[in-house]
């Protein structure tokens, strides 16, 4: 399969002394997927009672590439655990594929409510990109109060049509990654976010996410933002909204 070069795009790490780059409180976290493999991640609280974002990442780079937003994260008063698929950053090399992610995903979640003692209640499940597959299907498995899916597609097929001219190329690919057919079945709150400039996956595709999707719903377009800056061109506002929807998610639960 060409999964390797065209769905997947780990970065190794590079070490340095991130807490202090960042200015962020930093916590080191050694955990292990459901299927054993050991993965790393950074967890950063705020506070013992305060939400906790589980964020699954896009395809490309690793955590450190997400400083930025996590600080923002952070800053809105949000305690958050980023980690690193298998073969991303510091986590075990291990063979990319769809299965072995939503593993992943499921060590990050089992870590957070067994090892931390984190009720369901108090997480919100962040996906962006590819990671929005991942959290979909993590929604599917694992209780929590609320889901964001931000730059999301149905599926690698819908994508592979779209950027190949309706050429099936997703036949030669063994990731599906079916967003699509998890959505009809949750009835979590769901936040679905997109840029109306992005050229990577067009809205036309997030729309798609968002009118498969069960209630309760919505769709939050950014004016200007394309794939990755989201949050940049988004500003406050658009912390202003993920603040307003997750204590509204929380209140209902």
């Amino acid at each position: 399969m060409l999964d390797q070069f065209f769905v997947y795009h780990p970065e190794p790490w590079q070490d340095r002394d991130w807490a202090r780059l960042s200015g962020l409180p930093l916590e080191d976290v050694w955990f292990h997927a459901s299927d054993g493999v050991s993965l790393f991640g950074w967890y950063v609280e705020v506070a013992a009672d305060r939400p906790v974002i589980l964020w699954c990442h896009g395809n490309a780079g690793n955590i450190i590439n997400r400083l930025d937003n996590l600080k923002l994260l952070y800053r809105m008063g949000l305690s958050i655990f980023l980690f690193d698929y298998r073969g991303y950053g510091k986590s075990q090399s291990s063979s990319l594929n769809e299965q072995g992610l939503y593993q992943d995903a499921y060590g990050a979640y089992d870590y957070l409510t067994r090892m931390r003692k984190i009720r369901p209640e108090r997480i919100v499940l962040f996906g962006r990109s590819l990671g929005a597959s991942v959290a979909g299907e993590l929604a599917v498995q694992r209780p929590a109060s609320a889901l964001m899916l931000e730059s999301s597609f149905p599926s690698i097929e819908a994508v592979a049509r779209l950027h190949y001219g309706g050429f099936p190329a997703h036949w030669f690919l063994g990731a599906e990654f079916r967003l699509i057919d998890r959505l009809p079945n949750l009835s979590l709150p769901k936040l679905i976010i997109h840029g109306d400039k992005d050229d990577i996956i067009p809205i036309e595709l997030g729309r798609q996410v968002f009118d498969t999707a069960k209630p309760p719903k919505e769709w939050y377009v950014i004016q200007g933002a394309g794939h990755n800056d989201t949050y940049v061109m988004g500003g406050g506002a658009y912390f202003r909204r993920l603040g307003e929807f997750i204590k509204q998610a929380l209140a209902a639960y």
